[in-house]
């Protein structure tokens, strides 16, 4: 019988569609599923409800957490919570994009900066990255050495900040001030793409910093 100390963080790939200020784009999203094989929590519910469920298992969901309010991260959260009888849990400055995919349902608990959640036998400090979106959020797991950073921080640099509610200074700030900081050997899991470090990322975003933003 597998041991429910063991803390796992399992990542699932679903694909569909990003849309924003009247553009569409074909995506794929990494859904994170942290806690042990009793408990968990998932990070950004994308696109397929089922097939979270199906990662899920028979592990009780304890939260559908959202690093932001963009369609791709939270198109599949409200069916995803009703399934498993879950709360959602979004940043309060994402209310007007959750709002646009879900107009007639509330997130049931506001993400607050500095607000520490449990995932099994893992610890999940709420960190603030504005920028990307208003209310973007990172998770860091201090003692697994993980940072989920929704996108807000990639391989290869900082989130897109082209659009609508997003803004490229503030979204520097917020990786500089909260995200730079984290231990070099941080593992940096990410809303899309590969995973990579905060020491790998550094040399790049700092030159950003020297220009002054």
């Amino acid at each position: 019988m597998a041991d429910a100390s063991v803390r796992t963080v399992q990542s699932l790939v679903t694909s569909g569609v990003f849309a924003l200020d009247g553009g569409e784009w074909e995506v794929e999203n990494n859904v994170w599923i942290v806690g042990d094989d009793r408990t968990a929590v998932v990070i950004d519910a994308a696109h397929d409800h089922e097939a979270v469920a199906r990662a899920l298992g028979d592990r009780e969901l304890m939260a559908v957490v959202c690093t932001h309010g963009h369609n791709d991260h939270v198109n599949a959260a409200v069916e995803l919570a009703a399934l498993c009888d879950a709360p959602i849990l979004l940043h309060p400055d994402d209310a007007e994009l959750w709002h646009r995919v879900h107009p007639d349902t509330e997130p049931d608990a506001p993400l607050l900066d500095g607000e520490r959640l449990q995932a099994g036998g893992t610890e999940l400090e709420v960190l603030h990255t504005p920028g990307h979106s208003p209310g973007g959020v990172c998770l860091y797991a201090a003692e697994e050495g993980v940072v989920f950073t929704g996108d807000t921080l990639f391989s290869g640099g900082p989130g897109a900040t082209g659009r609508s509610l997003s803004d490229f200074p503030t979204i520097i700030a917020s990786i500089r001030d909260r995200l730079l900081g984290l231990p070099p050997e941080t593992v940096v899991h990410t809303g899309h793409g590969p995973s990579t470090t905060i020491g790998a990322e550094a040399p790049h975003l700092q030159e950003w910093i020297d220009r002054g933003y």
